[in-house]
This record gives structure tokens, C-alpha cells and sequence, in this order.
């Protein structure tokens, strides 16, 4: 019987399995290893920690927290939980089974894009959600917007702070008046032809009459995910975000399950590694909390 188990040991995961590892707690970590930011070269936005490959920071926080005697790993997929607080049992992929007091849910999300080709080949490369993690890099250089969500205005107006900005609305979100006065101000062009496929060095868009617009980068709204089946099974209650659901929690970042905590990109509306590490942290404290005083 562990005293915390946790689904997903990315940063968020890591981050609230350190918090438990020092209050010398008894933790286990399941994961995968399928990081929701495995396809981006670098991470930008967390202080100590800016440019570095996010594979790299992981590994190294993961040796960070394993170098505690208090806490497993579990490299597997948990499929199930079940129980109640104080006894939940949670199954993994090959079928074991673990027991805990306390879960922490930090699986995250997954992405899922628009369906234009060349798009996921390109996605953490060249193609992008947060202008914050990646805008910076584009050195000024011309930047696209494709909209998949009424979410893509907000891109839009952001945008030229990195660079000149094509909105692509490409038969998915048509600008108000009050929208387009905006996007002028901004100086946004506002491209209405749709968009044929994703190409090129950068993120080139070829549009349907065969013309080609050439970009440093293009950014979008990809829908999201849980990226585990376990919230679900547990019956935790969720919130409708502007990209996808995400676990509802309370100030402690308890889930409407005692007992069952959540944390990372599967409990906030938007996030990044830094916000992630953040609650990771703020939920293991909880957590612990939790632990001492029912």
C-alpha cells in the first residue's frame, strides 16, 4: 500500500511526486513515458530552465525524484481505478495491480489537430499552440494563423507582437465587424481561401487555387483529450474548456472523487511546463496535507 499513487510522471507528476518524496511519503509513479511536448526540439518560458530539450529536463527531474528511497516507478499505462480514499487500486496495461491512499491524476492531454496533411508532421517544430513557448524563436519572421475554433481570434491578435500575421479562417470562423476592426488595427491580413495541405522547410500553406503563403511558423487550436482513461473511470466531474474538457478541482486541486487529486495540463483550461510544475508542487503539498489531517 502506497500512501500516494500517481497516473503520469511528467512534469506536473514529477513535480507533485517531489513535494511527497520529502515528507519521506511511501509514492508511486505510473507512466508511459509519452510526454504530450515529445515532439518539440526545445522549451522556452520556465525560469533556470529556458532553451533546454524537454526530454532532457524530464529525464533529469525524474533522476531527481527516483534518488528519493521512498518512491517506485511503474513505467506502464494505468487503464483502471477503482476503490475509495485510503483504498484505491489502481491496474496498469499488463495487468498488475497497485494500492494506494491517495491518487494524484497528471496523465495530461493529447492533441488532436486539425486534418490538413503536412500539419502533424510539423507539429512542435514549426507548427505551434502557445506563442509564449515558441513565438520568440521565429525571429520576426512571417507567422500564420489556422483557425479550428472560434479560440483562433485570440491567436490572431497575439500574434503580431512575433511577427507580421496571416489569419487563415479557412471556412471554420468568420470575424465580426468589431473582430475585423481589431485584426486591422493589429495589421492581421485576413486570408479567407481555404488551406490545401502544410509544406515546406518552415509551415508553408498552399491554398485551393495552388498559391502558396510562406511562413516562419503557423499556429492553431488543437482539440484536446484526456490522455488517460482513468479520470473517466474514477467519475470525476470535468469543466468544458475553450480547447477541451479538463478535470474539475477544487482549491486544493481535489477532483469531485475524494481522495483523488489532479494536476498539469489535465486539471487547467491551457498550460505549459512551467504552470505545470507549478500546480505539480501546489497539488503534492495538498496531497500530503490531505494525508495528515482526515
Amino acid at each position: 500500500m502506497f500512501d500516494v499513487i500517481i497516473v503520469g510522471g511528467s512534469y506536473a507528476g514529477i513535480s507533485a511526486g517531489l513535494q511527497l518524496a520529502r515528507a519521506r511519503r511511501k509514492v508511486l509513479v505510473i507512466d508511459a513515458g509519452v510526454r504530450r511536448n515529445r515532439f518539440a526540439h526545445s522549451s522556452h518560458g520556465f525560469l533556470g530552465q529556458d532553451g533546454r530539450n524537454p526530454g532532457v529536463i524530464a529525464g533529469e527531474a525524474r533522476a531527481q525524484l527516483l534518488a528519493y528511497p521512498t518512491v517506485e516507478w511503474c513505467a506502464q499505462s494505468a487503464v483502471c481505478a477503482s476503490g475509495a480514499a485510503d483504498a484505491f487500486v489502481v491496474t496498469t496495461a499488463n495487468g498488475e495491480q497497485y494500492g494506494g491512499r491517495r491518487l494524484v491524476l497528471a496523465a495530461g492531454v493529447v492533441d488532436e489537430l486539425p486534418a490538413v496533411p503536412g500539419l502533424m508532421q510539423r507539429w512542435g517544430q514549426s507548427v505551434f499552440h502557445c506563442p509564449y513557448c515558441h513565438g520568440y524563436e521565429l525571429d520576426g519572421g512571417p507567422i500564420g494563423v489556422l483557425a479550428a475554433s472560434p479560440v483562433a481570434i485570440y491567436h490572431a491578435m497575439m500574434l503580431p507582437d512575433w511577427g507580421p500575421t496571416t489569419f487563415f479562417l479557412n471556412g471554420v470562423f468568420e470575424p465580426d465587424g468589431e473582430q475585423l476592426a481589431q485584426l486591422h488595427k493589429r495589421n492581421v491580413h485576413v486570408e479567407r481561401e481555404g488551406v490545401v495541405s502544410v509544406g515546406g522547410e518552415g509551415a508553408d500553406v498552399r491554398l485551393t487555387s495552388g498559391r502558396v503563403v510562406e511562413l516562419a511558423g503557423l499556429f492553431t487550436q488543437p482539440r484536446t483529450r484526456m490522455a488517460s482513461p482513468v479520470p473517466e473511470r474514477l467519475g470525476c466531474a470535468f469543466e468544458d474548456g475553450p480547447m477541451g474538457p479538463f478535470i474539475k478541482v477544487d482549491a486544493m486541486r481535489e477532483t469531485s472523487v475524494p481522495g483523488v487529486f489532479a494536476c498539469g495540463d489535465a486539471a487547467v483550461a491551457a498550460g505549459n511546463v512551467a504552470i505545470a510544475v507549478g500546480d505539480g508542487a501546489r497539488t503534492g503539498g495538498a496531497v500530503h496535507h490531505s494525508l495528515i489531517f482526515r
